[in-house]
């Protein structure tokens, strides 16, 4: 590995399709409506806040009113179209013990209508005016938002300062919404051998941290989920003072300022939300753990393996930047370090790569995912693996290789410029984990900064089997017919 080949920047990066799935279930659950569309915010969740930045030649907007509602303005003019997104800062890290799943269950039950407005009338408002609406539940936070055209903004003002404070719930309601979780349970997770591992390797992962524990729940629980439980959790944590309200597109600050003031000021702020979330805390990892799941549904055999690392929050002051670099040089594109190792060079298998999760409150994941070839040993793959990692910490990677990568990450920052839509997501999962506007917009600065002594300090410091969980995906056999199962 010491003569390695530039990592360039290509259209055809690789990312395990597995691993995409599994990630996709446990980091964030999406609540999909009658009128909502494929818009691929639901998959933004896995993401880093900062794998496309969200830098803009302005700094957007920000204020907060007096019961506490944080507001920030990003406008963009190009077309006359706005986003609306609130964010609570309550997740599925935020639940009671035994509770689980019930941050997701009353993402649910948000639809279900108000004192004011019947169930359905938000959606269909925002049908007949061609927009979308939808939601998501991640580990850190819980996010509800509208697209629609800029002259309708103040309904959907109007509609979700409704929805923090006169949410109605009736029995039959609630129980016939936990039914479509549990189903919904039984899609992602329980015909997903893919997810099932994921849930398993978390749970070996966060031995006392909440994030141990899925975003949709675990089943037993959910289904003594109940109406009470759901209103005690809404009265607790839907107030203004632990919510984000972004507004993206067509508007100017001097014109949301007192629209929010009318709409949102009004609202009482609830006393008992801390002002940081504690949680327990992981203890300093001991030993590398493993898990085996087992399927007839499996396709392809996979190996993931997976690290406790800081996240942005958490982070000494450069690390999350160095890890994000030595994700891109390890584990992003067919000209990554782990591609042409395991892939091309000693044609161990089918397809590699990496993936940092920096958005997290309290500290996150750095993922490793490979497909072996067929015939192809689980042991193989682990010692080609721990070379690459041990080549990256003790042989710097080339100027060119870091410039390249740090180019490729700032170039995707630009681009990403143009959706407004992802701006105003970005900007929500930050400050919804503990960041400020100015940490988000000062990541390329971060990226500009990392030099090769970081990443090898980085994959020295936070690549440590002893911080991991490997999990295999293996195929079980089908019992023959008459075979009983044991």
């Amino acid at each position: 590995m010491k003569n390695r080949i530039s990592v360039t920047a290509t259209a055809q990066d690789i990312a395990t399709g597995a691993i995409d799935s599994m990630r996709r279930t446990a980091l964030a659950v999406e609540h999909r409506t009658d009128d909502s569309t494929d818009r691929n915010l639901y998959f933004l969740a896995e993401e880093s806040v900062f794998a496309q930045d969200t830098i803009r030649s302005d700094r957007p907007a920000s204020f907060a009113l007096q019961n506490g509602l944080q507001v920030v303005v990003i406008p963009d003019h190009r077309i006359p179209v706005v986003t609306q997104m609130i964010w609570y800062k309550v997740g599925s890290a935020d639940e009671p013990a035994g509770k689980s799943g019930l941050a997701h269950f009353l993402e649910h039950l948000m639809f279900k209508g108000t004192t004011k407005h019947p169930s359905g009338e938000f959606s269909q408002t925002v049908l007949r005016v061609g927009g979308y609406r939808n939601a998501f539940t991640g580990k850190d936070y819980t996010s509800y938002y509208q697209h629609v055209p800029r002259e309708h903004l103040g309904k959907m003002m109007e509609f979700e300062a409704d929805c923090m404070t006169g949410l109605i719930l009736k029995d039959e309601n609630v129980l016939s919404e936990r039914d479509v979780v549990l189903e919904e349970l039984n899609m992602r997770v329980a015909n997903d051998p893919g997810a099932r591992l994921f849930e398993q390797m978390m749970a070996a992962l966060y031995l006392n941290h909440p994030y141990g524990r899925p975003v949709i729940g675990w089943r037993q629980e959910i289904e003594k989920l109940d109406r009470e439980d759901a209103l005690a959790f809404y009265k607790g944590f839907y107030a203004p003072n632990n919510a984000i309200l972004i507004i993206a597109g067509d508007v100017e600050v001097s014109e949301i300022r007192p629209m929010v003031e009318e709409i949102f000021g009004g609202i009482t702020p609830q006393p008992s939300i801390p002002a940081d979330r504690l949680r327990p805390q992981e203890p300093t990892p001991g030993a590398p753990r493993t898990v085996t799941l087992a399927d007839p549904l499996v396709e392809q055999p996979a190996l993931h393996r997976c690290y406790l690392a800081p996240s942005a929050h958490t982070a000494d002051a450069g690390d999350s930047a160095a890890l994000e670099v030595l994700e891109k040089l390890m584990g992003s594109g067919v000209n990554s370090y782990l591609y042409r190792a395991l892939v091309n060079d000693k044609q161990l298998a089918v397809s590699a790569s990496a993936g940092y999760h920096a958005t997290a409150l309290d500290p996150s994941q750095f993922w490793i995912s490979v497909t072996p070839k067929p015939g192809v040993e689980f042991g193989q793959i682990e010692r080609a693996t721990d070379e690459v990692i041990a080549d990256i910490a003790h042989h710097p990677a080339s100027t060119e290789d870091l410039e390249r990568v740090k180019t490729r990450l700032i170039a995707q920052a630009i681009y990403a410029q143009d959706n407004h839509e992802m701006l105003a997501s970005w900007y929500g999962r930050g400050l919804a984990t503990g960041l400020c506007i100015d940490d988000i917009r000062g990541w390329p600065d971060g990226i500009r900064a990392v030099g090769a002594q970081q990443v090898q300090e980085a994959a020295r410091k936070w690549l440590d089997k002893r911080r991991s969980v490997t999990g295999y995906l293996i195929k079980e056999s089908a019992p023959q017919h008459g075979e009983k199962l044991q």
